[in-house]
């Protein structure tokens, strides 16, 4: 493809993200793609990467075509993108939109004026608001401020910046060296990561889903943070141990690992089609120990298990602010509505899965969110509630799940962030029913 016509590509595949704002963007971007199977992978890549950059920046994109009087939509978009993110100039952009087939049409004098005076500008300028200045949406502000304090804006910062690509090493198959070496000799470099003990981490991006060492089930893409959770679960061979929001399953393998195979996980969903997909993983990884059960309406499963689990995993539905990074169109679909009915959501499985958990058993609660509504403020009103738990704290579950030095974070639970640790954003509390 020409650079012309990857940027009416861009144009192209923001303006499906914004036709169906409701649904994520990589979901648009799969079936954008899918119907333009002659874009080669390189360009396939340069145009994602593009695209995703004008949905990072979307809000402070807004702002500034607000002060140079153009629309709001993606033709302006892209255009403001590459000034003020990229540094194009005038000419630059000029030949960009050469019109023709396949080129975006040529700039008018109007849009001329207006690149000319975006030109001038800083992509986070000081006379922003507060919020558009740290890509925040207005609603988060305080939320975010209570939540990092000082840090807000090195936080804010680091979410702008897109995530790494971390692997688990699958310890059913092969050891984190041994994943390394087989990575290795695909020529894909990893180092290890700070924190898991089965964490790798990708310098650059690299065609992972390609590689035998994928395919043979040796690693999983899976960001480190999420594999603390896992950890955090401290399941153990024997264990009987329930997932009660596995998705596809991606934690259940990591506690299967942990588990060696040996006693029972079952991966719980209210999405038939996320449990099938979680099949071939689970395959793939060498897991055996692990069942599916479909949450249905009326599902008395809860009732006729009550006490006969050692862990209960609780990843629950969440806004998913930790995630913004890697989701950037997260931020403009996620409302104060989404945070409020979330809320409700996370306190009734907290509520249902309670009664799973034996005695001296473990419940361990976790979201991919920022907000302290989802978070601590959940688990104090839980245990308001449920007085027959009470609080592990984040250090001793720790040293009890593995020797791995030093711990991430100090406290009774576990809240990472991309600023201070480098992963997405998340949090986690191991609440215990009293023995």
């Amino acid at each position: 493809m020409t650079p012309s016509a990857r940027i009416a590509a861009v144009i192209a595949l923001v303006a499906d993200v914004d036709a169906t704002p409701r649904r994520p963007a990589d979901a648009t971007a799969n079936d954008f793609f899918r119907g333009r199977r002659y874009i080669g992978s390189g360009d396939r890549r340069a145009v994602a990467e593009r695209a995703w950059g004008v949905l990072r920046q979307r809000l402070r994109l807004n702002w500034h075509l607000q002060q140079v009087g153009l629309p709001l939509e993606p033709r302006h978009l892209v255009m403001a993108h590459l000034v003020l993110a990229e540094g194009w100039t005038l000419d630059g952009v000029d030949q960009g939109y050469a019109g023709g087939r396949f080129n975006p049409p040529p700039l008018d004098p109007g849009e001329r004026r207006a690149v000319a005076a975006l030109a001038g500008r800083q992509l986070a300028s000081s006379d922003m608001p507060e919020a558009i200045r740290l890509n925040l949406p207005d609603w988060a502000l305080e939320p975010f401020r209570i939540r990092f304090g000082t840090e807000l804006a090195a936080e804010a910062e680091a979410m702008d910046s897109a995530a790494p690509l971390d692997l688990r090493a699958n310890l059913l198959r092969t050891t984190r060296e041994g994943a390394a070496a087989a990575l290795a000799a695909e020529g894909i470099p990893t180092e290890v990561t700070p924190w898991s003990p089965w964490g790798l981490r990708m310098p650059d991006r690299r065609p992972i889903l390609a590689s035998k060492a994928f395919a043979d089930g040796l690693v999983e893409i899976q960001d480190e943070g999420s594999q603390l959770i896992a950890l955090l679960t401290g399941a153990k061979p024997g264990m009987r141990v329930a997932d009660y929001c596995a998705g596809a399953a991606g934690k259940t393998l990591a506690v299967a690992a942990t588990m060696g195979n040996k006693g029972r996980i079952v991966a719980c969903d209210v999405s038939n089609t996320r449990l099938e997909g979680a099949v071939k993983r689970l395959r793939r990884a060498g897991v055996d120990n692990a069942e599916r059960h479909l949450l249905e309406p009326g599902d008395r499963w809860v009732k006729r298990r009550a006490g006969q689990f050692d862990r209960v995993l609780v990843d629950a539905p969440c806004t998913g602010t930790g995630t913004w990074r890697r989701n950037p169109d997260a931020r403009l679909r996620t409302t104060p509505r989404d945070v409020r009915e979330l809320a409700d959501k996370q306190r009734e499985i907290l509520d249902t899965t309670a009664p799973l958990v034996g005695k001296g058993g473990r419940l361990i609660y976790a979201t991919c969110s920022l907000l302290p509504e989802e978070n601590v403020a959940q688990v104090d009103n839980f245990l308001v509630r449920h007085p027959e738990f009470e609080t592990v704290p984040f250090l001793q579950a720790w040293q009890e799940a593995t020797d791995s030095p030093p711990p991430p974070v100090e406290g009774n639970w576990m809240q990472l962030s991309p600023h201070r640790h480098g992963t997405d954003g998340f949090f986690a509390a191991v609440l215990q029913r009293r023995a």
